[in-house]
């Protein structure tokens, strides 16, 4: 099986760089995606805010990338934590598409 989203989305909140019990750098934020879409033949607003965590080596340079860019994200769902039904974007890759100025 394959778990892999590809998404467009400006950062509105990010956090601060924190570390992991075992020394792991990361930076939690929030993602906001506007776009339309066509389902069954008709356009649609496509909207949504996401819960995102950049972990690792990523952390570094996600947490110096300006606000309010337009990015492309690459990553993968998972949940929130072992028991919670909640979804986490955690993003392995990411590149800047419009600066927004």
């Amino acid at each position: 099986m394959d778990n892999q989203l590809v998404v467009t989305a400006l950062i509105t909140e990010r956090d601060l760089v924190r570390y992991t019990p075992a020394g792991l750098p990361i930076v939690n934020a929030t993602l906001q995606h506007s776009s339309q879409q066509t389902e069954a033949g008709i356009q649609r607003l496509a909207e949504f805010e996401i819960p995102a965590v950049a972990a690792g080596e990523i952390s570094s340079r996600f947490s110096q990338a300006p606000l309010g860019g337009l990015y492309q994200f690459t990553g993968f769902l998972n949940k929130k934590s072992r028991n919670s039904k909640s979804l986490v974007f955690h993003i392995i890759d990411f590149r800047l598409l419009d600066t927004g100025a």
